[in-house]
């Protein structure tokens, strides 16, 4: 529970001044320039019941003639706590960064769900809903490649547990997984303890419900990791977490490092200055990208392009 408490007494001092990813209207994205693309996809959840928008962002070469038979890998990209899909395009660079590389990148909603399915709330189903609906949509609607080498998922903050969460509960989808300043010890918070800021607890409470519930150990990445077979390694997407040194999660990121370096489980973390913001976000999202160009397959050319594929 350490990482727990260590969280909540940093939280306190900066919860005036940072939350986990910050707040966004859902607005629409489109633009278009001479290096990339952007959309959205006002995608109809059918486990969720509701819209769950998505933005994406296309390579630069995507619409050029000569590529329309070019399959793409895809970079799912996550945003954290009191966020939404929009904030990676309207609080950081992400377009023009995204210009040097030539991967699809998908920003999803998660709204507040920890990318975990509830078990209170029957319809928030925000790690199903992405596993089942959310890729198999975007590998339909676009020229994406469909094997696990042509798939990465990262985010930040809570997005950084999501994307470490998949990369380890569903190691045959990605082949990396990244987390910049990741909440990554949720499932130990306790929402009656009165050190629980009031805003974190609604979202605690609901997807993962009582202290005793078993949602919450299957969904806890250090347990998970504790508990993973020598020979599971192998099987597992590259991880890579960074997080800056004055931010309040840091000691959280620095318990997940010693764990995977305990296990010997290939990975990669960096410690940085910066806090948890989008300044430090904006900057470590370049090195998200780098790493996905190396781990990523490279564009392929199709047989046969999809007739719904754009």
């Amino acid at each position: 529970m350490k990482h727990a408490r260590t969280f909540f007494i940093y939280l306190f001092l900066l919860v005036p001044f940072t939350a986990f990813g910050q707040s966004s209207a859902a607005v629409q994205v489109k633009s278009e320039s001479a290096s990339s693309k952007t959309e959205t996809v006002q995608f109809e959840s059918k486990l969720a019941g509701m819209k769950l928008p998505y933005n994406v962002v296309l390579p630069p070469d995507y619409a050029q003639g000569a590529a329309h038979g070019t399959r793409y890998p895809v970079l799912y990209l996550l945003h954290g706590l009191t966020g939404h899909y929009s904030d990676w395009l309207a609080k950081s660079k992400l377009a023009e960064h995204a210009a040097r590389h030539h991967f699809i990148i998908i920003t999803p909603e998660g709204n507040n769900g920890w990318y975990t399915d509830s078990p209170v709330a029957p319809t928030d189903k925000y790690e199903t809903y992405i596993i089942q609906e959310l890729i198999p949509d975007v590998q339909r609607r676009f020229r994406a490649i469909e094997a696990r080498e042509g798939r990465a998922v990262a985010g930040l903050s809570m997005g950084g547990y999501g994307a470490l969460k998949f990369g380890l509960k569903h190691p045959q989808m990605f082949t990396l997984a990244a987390s910049l300043s990741g909440a990554l010890g949720p499932t130990a918070w306790d929402p009656d303890a009165p050190q629980t800021p009031a805003w974190v607890k609604p979202s605690i409470v609901r997807a993962y419900g009582k202290m005793d519930d078993p949602v919450r150990p299957a969904n806890d990445i250090f347990k998970i990791v504790r508990e993973l077979s020598a020979e599971r390694f192998a099987s597992l997407p590259f991880i890579y977490l960074d997080c800056g040194t004055e931010d309040f999660l840091i000691e959280s990121n620095r318990q997940m490092a010693a764990l995977l370096t305990e296990r010997k489980i290939p990975h990669e973390y960096r410690q940085l200055p910066g806090k948890h913001d989008w300044p430090y976000w904006d900057r470590q999202v370049q090195e998200v990208l780098r790493l996905s160009a190396g781990k990523l397959s490279a564009p392929q050319m199709a047989k046969a392009a999809s007739a719904t594929s754009k």
